[in-house]
């Protein structure tokens, strides 16, 4: 089976590459002439572990193409995935020009029945609206489906999400898209996979529902950490003793500096967006967006008390990424407090084993360390704000060697407290 991918960002080609991993015969379109070329040289654009051996695999193999021609692309393939992307409005809701570019594309491009599915973060009803969007832009009245086949992959992890997911949702009305869309994902069926066959709309609102509410359990077990720093309760052993229960689960509740990347903060401003024109006010996930923000903020408040004025003082930033593992940026809390520390007058000293490169227009004026320990010399407060598996053994001896002064605010809560401060050091996390 022919498919086409149309968008070679994060989704669109861990989406392809996965596909082609399965035996499919896939092409990846996008109208960045660049990306594509690096791409057929087998140059991933942006860091996820073991994507870029498993392009290079496909593509030699012949399964896995990528081309600029939109046209040829459509006309070749039964199934046309819409991967590009969906950013926040200044409203909130979600950007969908790239979406209805592409729909109408597809429309004048069309040569025979499609399924055309939306891969894509889209609001409840974008699958109606794509309809109406090729339908309009076609010549000839050919049939087809649209479906939405929403992606529930972590940045970091984005293959095993993929290839051993624990649920694959597929929202559409026609039992031919439904039967060709099963075919594609037939791999899973024989890992016994769980499968969501639903409507368009059911499929689009799990999408954002499931985003929403890992967020706000973000939110919640920060509020939680806060707390327990005032009443002097350790946050660590709270969380275990709720995600012990099977109801809750230990997942998603870490406390930290908040939540960001590409997702949870654009789908639950969209999903907020959403209700306020229906005419409901979703004060729940307004008051997960307002922590969120907030506790950046205390993060600072952090620093800063266990640093004392920043100004004119040199702070070694560990981690600029969202998580660990990728290099994406957006949103990232890391971001938000290295901006806030130079703007209050301190001298940043930058290191993230990923993020960097996407980093450096964001913080003009920073210094960006060849690694941790480089990061370290001359600091006087070292911040922890990504949890990355190097920043996890870190040589405390060598690093009493470097810094001017033994302060760390580790926002991560990666070492034990005790620990640290027998080391020497004036250790400060959250919630402990």
């Amino acid at each position: 089976m022919h498919i086409c991918i149309i968008g070679v960002g994060y989704v669109g080609l861990v989406t392809g590459t996965c596909f082609a991993e399965f035996g499919l015969d896939v092409v990846c379109v996008d109208n960045d002439g660049s990306k594509i070329e690096s791409l057929r040289a087998g140059r991933v654009p942006f860091y996820e572990p073991g994507l870029e051996e498993l392009v290079v695999k496909n593509s030699r193999e012949g399964r896995l193409t990528f081309e600029t021609d939109v046209e040829k692309a459509v006309r070749e393939s039964l199934v046309i995935f819409i991967a590009v992307g969906t950013p926040s409005s200044d409203e909130g809701a979600a950007d969908l020009q790239y979406v209805r570019e592409v729909a109408s594309t597809i429309g004048r491009c069309m040569n025979g029945y499609k399924v055309v599915v939306t891969k894509s973060t889209v609001p409840v009803g974008t699958g109606l609206w794509v309809e109406g969007l090729i339908r309009e832009a076609q010549t000839h009245p050919y049939p087809f489906d649209v479906a939405s086949n929403p992606e529930f992959l972590r940045e970091g992890s984005a293959l095993e999400d993929f290839l051993r997911p624990n649920r694959v949702v597929i929202g559409t009305e026609s039992d031919q898209a439904l039967a060709i869309m099963k075919d594609l994902y037939r791999p899973l069926y024989l890992t016994e996979t769980p499968f969501v066959l639903t409507n368009r709309v059911t499929a689009e609102m799990i999408k954002y529902a499931s985003n929403a509410f890992l967020a706000t359990k973000i939110s919640f077990i920060n509020e939680m950490a806060n707390l327990c720093d005032l009443v002097g309760v350790d946050v660590h052993q709270v969380s275990r003793g709720m995600g012990l229960d099977g109801r809750i689960s230990p997942k998603f509740l870490h406390p930290g500096p908040g939540f960001g990347g590409s997702c949870f903060p654009k789908d639950t401003r969209a999903l907020v967006h959403l209700a306020r024109e229906k005419g409901y006010e979703f004060k729940l996930l307004e008051s997960v967006m307002a922590v969120n923000q907030r506790q950046r903020e205390l993060m600072l408040e952090k620093i800063e008390k266990a640093a004392g004025d920043v100004s004119g003082r040199t702070v070694a930033l560990l981690g600029l990424a969202f998580k660990p593992n990728t290099d994406d940026i957006r949103e990232a809390p890391a971001i938000f407090i290295a901006q806030q520390l130079m703007a209050r007058g301190a001298r940043l000293r930058a290191f993230d084993p990923a993020g960097m490169d996407n980093a450096r227009s964001l913080l003009p004026g920073a210094e960006f360390a060849e690694d941790l320990y480089d990061a370290a010399e001359g600091a006087e407060v070292m911040v922890i704000a990504t949890e990355w598996n190097q920043f996890r053994n870190i040589q405390w001896d060598r690093i009493k060697g470097l810094m001017k002064s033994l302060v760390v605010v580790d926002l991560k809560n990666i070492y034990e407290p005790a620990r640290m401060r027998q080391l020497g050091f004036a250790y400060t996390c959250v919630g402990r």
